[in-house]
């Protein structure tokens, strides 16, 4: 499988995927740290920048993919910020995603947004991205998943769409055991039973289909983010959360013994599932030892959860098997 990505990061997508053998052929990326990351991690994948401007490249012209992922800025959907969807030009991110997907045509594609998506605009943004998904000939499906049922100590939700060229079925295979398209699936509140407990969502093929329990419809058509956290009660961190600018305007704290302290850089990739050290690296000019504590916080917490996106892909893999068979 070959990838291309945008906004892309600190690469959840490409650490979650790397023992799949998946093959990045560029990234997007325009954050100057999260930049450094991917030149110290990824120096033989091209960061092509402006997710706007990739027409302007060969790479992204003659190098085809299979598979489109992106997670395009949340902040205009979070129930944390103001809710200007689309009106905010971030908001609109999620159309040239589209346009990209339209452009390049990969069989797959992988999109996620925070759950306030679902809501925006009394749904009609969430419901002008599935359209125009439909419109461009994708069946897809649609699910809410919480990183803490993937092996992570933070709750994270978000919303994950999958996109397969001209069929939904592909697409909700990815998202859903068989018997979750059979029925509505009941709420629970036991946790850590099913790596996708506690999900929502819905399959279809254009903008007909609105948030619904889990179904499967034959329809006509075709972030927070960030780096603040400290853990809860039952010791799961609550979601990490980010400034507009590097620094930290309330300190990341755990409760240790009687005292109250930050979260680690460190501990923030764990509750994101990157390796240890991942976002240490050389940048301005000083050692990965002097990498300031501001960025590696703000990367960290704008990336995607690194095991939701493994289960992802390898369900993914397990379905293009099933269809090159």
């Amino acid at each position: 499988m070959r990838y291309g990505s945008v906004c892309s990061g600190i690469e959840a997508a490409s650490v979650a995927w790397h023992h799949l053998g998946w093959e990045a052929q560029w990234y997007s990326e325009i954050e100057h740290f999260p930049s450094a990351v991917l030149k110290h991690r990824f120096p033989n994948v091209p960061n092509l920048g402006d997710m706007t401007q990739l027409n302007q490249f060969q790479q992204f012209n003659e190098q085809p993919i299979d598979l489109l992922v992106g997670g395009t800025p949340c902040q205009s959907f979070s129930v944390a910020g103001l809710r200007k969807g689309l009106d905010d030009p971030r908001g609109n991110l999620m159309l040239t995603f589209l346009s990209i997907a339209d452009k390049r045509r990969p069989k797959w594609i992988l999109w996620e947004n925070v759950p306030g998506v679902l809501s925006s605009n009394g749904g009609k943004d969430f419901g002008t991205f599935l359209g125009a998904l439909g419109e461009l000939g994708y069946g897809f499906a649609y699910r809410v998943l919480d990183a803490q049922y993937f092996g992570v100590a933070q709750r994270r939700r978000r919303v994950f769409v999958i996109g397969y060229i001209e069929d939904w079925r592909p697409a909700a295979a990815v998202l859903f055991e068989q018997e979750s398209l059979q029925r509505d699936s009941k709420p629970s509140r036991k946790k850590g039973k099913e790596t996708t407990e506690n999900a929502q969502g819905c399959v279809g093929e254009s903008s007909d289909v609105v948030a619904q329990p889990i179904h499967a419809f034959k329809v006509r058509g075709g972030c927070e983010g960030g780096g603040k956290g400290y853990l809860g009660e039952d010791e799961k961190a609550f979601t990490l959360s980010a400034t507009q600018d590097q620094q930290i305007a309330q300190p990341n704290a755990v409760q240790h013994t009687m005292a109250i302290r930050r979260l680690t850089p460190k501990e923030c990739e764990r509750l994101q599932g990157f390796p240890d050290d991942w976002t240490r690296i050389p940048y301005r000019n000083k050692p990965a030892d002097q990498c300031p504590d501001g960025p590696r916080y703000k990367a960290c917490g704008n990336s995607m959860a690194v095991p939701v996106m493994r289960w992802i892909g390898e369900r993914i893999q397990k379905i293009e098997n099933l269809l090159n068979k």
